[in-house]
């Protein structure tokens, strides 16, 4: 008989590879939207059972703010909407 082995837990929010995610507060998302003239709906979308944004706790409706480091541009910032999966 085979024994069923558990998977350990790993957070992947402390991976090297996992870039530094942000849930913006409600004015901070207005003023995105307002600077870009821009709504939820135009954001490229992020499930709210993604690995990455677990400890925060996010409902759809919400943005998080994506910070990479790249060689090149040094900090990129990104924005993803959270909906509903």
């Amino acid at each position: 008989m085979l024994r069923k082995q558990k998977t350990p837990v790993v957070s992947v929010t402390n991976h090297v590879l996992i870039p530094e995610h942000q849930k913006l507060s409600d004015k901070d998302k207005q003023e995105l939207f307002a600077t870009y003239h821009i709504t939820l709906k135009d954001l490229p979308k992020i499930l709210p059972t993604d690995p990455a944004i677990q400890p925060l706790s996010v409902k759809p409706g919400d943005v998080v703010k994506i910070l990479r480091k790249s060689p090149t541009a040094g900090d990129a910032i990104f924005y993803r909407g959270v909906v509903h999966a």
